[in-house]
């Protein structure tokens, strides 16, 4: 990453929209940009942390409402919301905090939501081998909500469904309820 490059790429943006930097509040705004733009491209690094499953556990494990933040490839602007994310156990578990890191892994470059859905789905699938695994994400897109059509206040909802939660209507059910998503 070349944080001096993207400050003059910033700089230059900035002068080529019309907006000068000269004041004394914008003259580090394009340093602000480029430091925002690196930190959203960013994500923390993480080892995947597994465990035999002893007991046996067979039933579902949710984590609920976690924070999704991302950029739009389309226009670069921000997509923020909440991602219910689940799986039900096979041979082996997740350390809990590892749901939220996935989520944030997947979310940390320009994004669709469609994908960034599918990406964290997949990857618990082939990393963990669960029988099933359940990916929802509810986000605010700005480039929807601040410019074009101006629907403020709108989200949009992508869902992923592996193994049992697409195919047996009992487990799909229980996550969709659980999760908040069917009401």
């Amino acid at each position: 990453m070349d944080l001096e490059a993207a400050e003059q790429a910033a700089a230059q943006f900035l002068k080529s929209l019309g907006v000068s930097t000269d004041s004394e509040s914008l003259r580090g705004t394009p340093g602000r940009m480029a430091r925002a733009y690196a930190e959203l491209f960013s994500p923390r690094a993480f080892d995947l942390t597994t465990f035999p499953n002893d007991e046996g556990y067979d039933e579902l494990v949710l984590a609920r409402s976690l924070p999704v933040r991302s950029v739009c490839e389309h226009h670069l602007l921000p997509f923020v919301g909440t991602a219910h994310v689940g799986y039900l156990p096979g041979e082996r578990i997740l350390g809990l905090s590892k749901l939220a890191r996935v989520v944030e892994h997947f979310a940390c470059r320009p994004q669709v939501q469609e994908r960034l859905t599918k990406q964290i789905a997949e990857w618990l699938q082939t990393h963990l081998e669960p029988k099933g695994v359940g990916v929802v994400i509810e986000a605010e897109h700005t480039c929807m909500t601040l410019r074009g059509v101006q629907a403020v206040g709108s989200t949009t909802v992508t869902s992923t469904l592996l193994g049992l939660l697409r195919h047996d209507a009992r487990s799909r059910s229980e996550f969709l309820g659980l999760s908040g998503v069917a009401r």
